[in-house]
């Protein structure tokens, strides 16, 4: 891809180039989609041992004061005073309407300090979001997105590799936990989160760092296989991880999308709480649905969807998994929509067989065994 001049680079771009990895435009930054293995062999590095990915285009916002987890509380749907110092929470953020505004980790750092972490096309609109509700609040926010690299290590065998380049206790940090700690002497975060069904770690390092801990990786380490945002994309997929701006959007509520576990409403106030309500009460038209193909395609965003006789909207996530052989996809479609019932596909104008199913489509990942 020749490179264009409005797209930024994360701090590993030069590791990538080095790596010949293909680049395309992702939330407004250079990522790599695929390197020379591909994205097939990416993927099942991911499933059968480890992986590396840079992640570094994600943003971080850093949250602090006295009143810090009343001001996350309120504009995100989860509960953030629940958590303990060390421990991560999955989110939501939601205009007053209920669509969704992103969907984003929060961690606590301290009693009153929170890191956010958004995805990378919405930094700047989820600043805009969180700063419209700031002056309510005894808080203060900073955006630290610049400043931090994020290299996300997947798969059975991440605990095993990463444990040759930390002195950390790994065994002592749970899902959804961290610690600091270093990485072959860089200063990081290590945190038992991911994007890809397997257990997995993800460090936040200064950007500095992040080409050393990188190399430290792939050249110390010869079974990591570097992994790109396709392989991403389908590990995510086949375990039914929704993405923003595919499967949720500003149009759609985390209830619809099978997200109300995301909601709390016991908590208080919080943006769009009276629309979820509503919604809640009076129940959903619409879910988000997985389809297996039945017959040889390759589902993609866009592709019409007929369910019931009649057309049921876009195809919002396809591929063909990998781990499975056959194509998967999501959809909008009613919600007395039940597996086994059958759907259609329009790839390239025919109808190809498909079915509802349950999500995920893929269940034999290290955090589900």
């Amino acid at each position: 891809m020749a490179e264009r001049s409005d797209l930024k680079t994360t701090p590993l771009h030069e590791e990538h180039v080095r790596l010949n990895a293909k680049l395309v435009p992702f939330g407004g930054f250079a990522m790599p989609v695929q390197y020379r293995s591909g994205i097939r062999a990416e993927h099942q590095a991911v499933r059968g041992g480890v992986g590396i990915f840079d992640v570094s285009h994600m943003g971080e916002f850093l949250v602090t004061g006295p009143q810090a987890v009343d001001l996350v509380s309120y504009v995100t749907t989860n509960d953030p005073a629940q958590l303990m110092v060390g421990q991560a929470q999955y989110s939501a953020m939601c205009l007053e309407s209920g669509g969704v505004v992103d969907d984003l980790i929060v961690y606590r750092m301290g009693d009153d300090t929170f890191r956010l972490v958004v995805n990378a096309a919405n930094i700047a609109k989820d600043w805009r979001h969180i700063s419209a509700y700031l002056e309510r609040f005894d808080a203060d926010l900073r955006d630290e997105s610049d400043g931090i690299a994020l290299i996300a290590i997947q798969g059975p065998a991440a605990q095993a590799v990463l444990a040759r380049l930390t002195e950390s206790d790994l065994d002592a940090i749970g899902f959804y936990w961290f610690a600091e700690g270093e990485v072959v002497g860089a200063p990081a975060v290590i945190s038992r989160t991911g994007y890809t069904g397997e257990d997995g770690f993800e460090l936040y390092l200064d950007a500095g760092d992040s080409r050393r801990v990188w190399r430290a990786f792939l050249d110390r380490e010869t079974e990591v296989t570097p992994a790109g945002l396709g392989a991403r994309d389908t590990l995510r997929l086949e375990v039914g991880y929704a993405l923003y701006g595919n499967d949720i959007d500003e149009e759609t509520t985390p209830l619809e999308a099978r997200l109300g576990w995301l909601v709390k409403m016991e908590k208080g106030e919080f943006v769009g709480r009276a629309a979820l309500e509503a919604q809640k009460a009076d129940g959903v038209s619409r879910r988000l649905t997985g389809l297996r193909l039945t017959e040889r395609g390759f589902p993609r965003p866009g592709h019409e969807v007929v369910y019931d006789g009649r057309s049921a909207g876009p195809v919002r996530s396809g591929t063909v998994g990998p781990s499975l052989g056959y194509g998967i996809a999501t959809a909008y479609l009613p919600r007395t929509a039940e597996p086994g019932e059958p759907a259609t596909v329009l790839i390239r104008e025919k109808e190809i067989g498909a079915e509802v199913t349950r999500m995920p489509f893929y269940t034999e990942g290290s955090l589900r065994r």
